[in-house]
């Protein structure tokens, strides 16, 4: 039978694991974006939770990057518009 093992990190790994802060990472615990558990004056946190957080965070950089590229793209509201406009004739049609 196989045992499985779940790595506990302590905050300063974390931090060194996840190339962040330790102040980043208790910010993220103290807004529940990050589960971790606290054991007298030390936190502990399960690798396998990191590397999800992680993946969500990288994500969000990502959006984060290209919602800022196009932050001052005046195409943007046109393009808006004219979905609009097809979404409003795709419901006309259904209907019809």
């Amino acid at each position: 039978m196989a045992t499985i093992f779940t790595e506990l990190l302590t905050l300063e790994s974390a931090a060194g694991y996840l190339q962040l802060s330790p102040e980043t990472i208790l910010r993220q615990v103290e807004n529940g974006h990050l589960p971790a558990q606290k054991q007298g004056d030390h936190w502990q946190f399960l690798r396998s939770d990191l590397d999800t957080w992680s993946d969500c965070y990288d994500q969000r950089k990502v959006l984060l990057k290209q919602a800022g590229a196009l932050a001052h793209d005046d195409t943007i509201d046109e393009m808006q518009r004219l979905i609009d406009l097809r979404r409003q004739q795709s419901r006309l049609e259904i209907t019809d």
